[in-house]
């Protein structure tokens, strides 16, 4: 297996937790200041945090899938699914939300935006660290075996 060293720079990784942390701060500091319903607030929030888990879910699967680690079609499509309802609900919530301005939509909608992309980043990096620091001969620990799925030899 040829292994590249794709280890991230201190100032990408530093960048990319600012861009999380602006973006999620942004957001959550726009909801606590909006004039809108304890409801609405949640349903914001419960849409940024299925988001964010999302987002990152795809990465990682779409990540194991290039590096040959299994990933199962109906994961991947779970992954997937999750990322487009959650696209959808925040979409929906802003345009049917009656009671925000449009430039705050605007501003929930960017925030949202940084904060899915820096999310994404933020774990491409931690995962990127961690391939780098810690490596394991395929001997060591075959995924296969270790995923419980059946190995190329069998």
């Amino acid at each position: 297996m040829n292994v590249q060293n794709n280890q991230p720079t201190a100032p990408f990784i530093m960048m990319s937790w600012a861009a999380l942390a602006v973006g999620l701060g942004g957001f959550l500091i726009g909801l606590w200041n909006s004039g809108i319903g304890m409801e609405e607030k949640g349903f914001y929030f419960t849409v940024m945090a299925f988001s964010m888990f999302s987002a990152v879910s795809v990465q990682k699967s779409v990540r194991d899938r290039i590096e040959g680690i299994p990933v199962s079609d109906m994961y991947y499509g779970i992954c997937w699914f999750g990322i487009i309802l959650s696209v959808l609900l925040l979409v929906a919530g802003l345009f049917n939300a009656t009671t925000i301005d449009l430039s705050q939509k605007g501003f929930y909608a960017m925030a949202y935006t940084l904060c899915i992309f820096a999310s994404i980043t933020v774990q491409k990096n931690t995962r990127d660290q961690v391939k780098t620091t810690m490596q394991f001969p395929e001997t060591q620990f075959p995924v296969t075996q270790a995923a419980g799925l059946p190995s190329k030899d069998s």
